[in-house]
């Protein structure tokens, strides 16, 4: 057998040349899955309208079957494709934002699988900005699904190599577009129901949003947010829309989480929390601003840093690096409470409660 038709390993690395992205398009087109860079985290890719590739998303990552999955569009223009009744404020953000960290839900068109949805009647679409994803989704043509790459509920992957290491043959191959320029999931905003919702933070903030609709979008979870009834059964109505909002990527109260227990502690105690697990015969890992010199060997420190957007991009290598420690806890400084920490701080309450120390 020549090199040349030499069956290639499943699982493995490619650089991203345009040969390895016709590879992957390719790929894509006979109904297999492949690691694809994004600006926000690798993604595990199928063809959004094959049902049965869309089904080895689900396989590779132990992903529930009703949790939807994020439609990847090679341009805006595509929309009118895979959703109905575009309201003119979700046009003008995606003009605003697109290619860009932000997903958009909107009614789905008929043509889009309940495999994507979850069964929903809605879809989650966004154009990424990252050169090699755009790339990909030109060649390929089409709507790619793509969550994030790794087994579902754990750290995302923000590196080729942590998608080979966390998906290994389960993926046919995996392009390496570097590491990601955010680091963290997209901005989720809600235009299915009346009052436009932001179901997960992200890059994009509710101030961003703002700016170019004209009002600030509700933020699930964030007091203030559900406007006060003031007639009616307006606190009934605010309750049950609440209910009907839809599921979608990441929103789960455990996610993104290492497989060491995971604790967020405020700054004052941090130090003091470190020594007491350590005196107790514990392997603490910190994640924490400045950079200490801890006398017990016990103790790990890992500096992060004190910008938002750079913390964001090293946050879940970092965790991921905490998790190889052999350590028994990772804790981690608390985060400011400003809005440019929110989304952070929403990943990190989710990894807390997903390895098992969250309330």
């Amino acid at each position: 057998m020549s090199k040349d038709t030499a069956v290639k390993p499943r699982g493995r690395i490619e650089p991203p040349t345009l040969v390895a992205i016709r590879e992957a398009a390719g790929l894509l087109r006979a109904g297999d899955i492949v690691g694809m860079p994004t600006e926000t985290v690798y993604g595990l890719a199928a063809d959004a309208l094959n049902p049965e590739a869309v089904k080895k998303i689900f396989a590779a990552k132990g992903r529930p079957a009703d949790h939807p999955l994020i439609v990847h569009l090679p341009s805006a223009e595509h929309l009118p494709r895979w959703a109905e009744s575009i309201p003119k404020d979700a046009i003008a953000l995606a003009r605003a934002f697109w290619p860009g960290p932000l997903t958009l839900i909107l009614k789905r068109a008929p043509e889009v699988p309940d495999e994507v949805t979850g069964g929903q009647d809605t879809v989650g679409l966004r154009v990424p900005s990252h050169s090699i994803a755009l790339a990909m989704l030109q060649v390929f043509g089409s709507g790619i699904a793509a969550p994030s790459a790794n087994r579902f509920g754990r750290i995302s992957p923000t590196t080729a190599l942590h998608v080979q290491e966390d998906l290994g043959e389960r993926v046919a191959m995996v392009v390496d577009g570097g590491p990601c320029a955010f680091g963290i999931e997209s901005t989720i905003l809600d235009f299915s129901r009346d009052v436009p919702e932001i179901l997960r933070l992200g890059a994009i903030t509710p101030d961003a949003i703002a700016r170019v609709i004209g009002r600030r979008p509700r933020v699930r979870g964030e007091a203030g947010e559900t406007p006060s009834p003031h007639e009616g059964a307006g606190q009934e109505n605010a309750a049950a829309q609440a209910a009907l909002a839809p599921r979608v990527s990441g929103a789960l109260a455990a996610h993104y989480a290492p497989r060491t227990p995971l604790r967020l502690v405020p700054s004052a105690l941090l130090a003091d929390e470190a020594a007491t697990l350590a005196g107790e015969g514990s392997r603490v890992a910190v994640l924490a601003y400045g950079q200490a010199d801890p006398q017990d060997s016990r103790l790990i420190w890992q500096a992060m840093p004190a910008d938002p957007a750079a913390y964001a991009h090293d946050l879940y290598a970092s965790l991921r690096t905490a998790d190889t420690l052999d350590a028994d806890f990772i804790l981690v400084e608390a985060l400011p409470d400003e809005p440019a920490w929110h989304a952070i701080a929403d990943r990190l309450g989710r990894a807390a409660v997903g390895s098992g120390e969250g309330g």
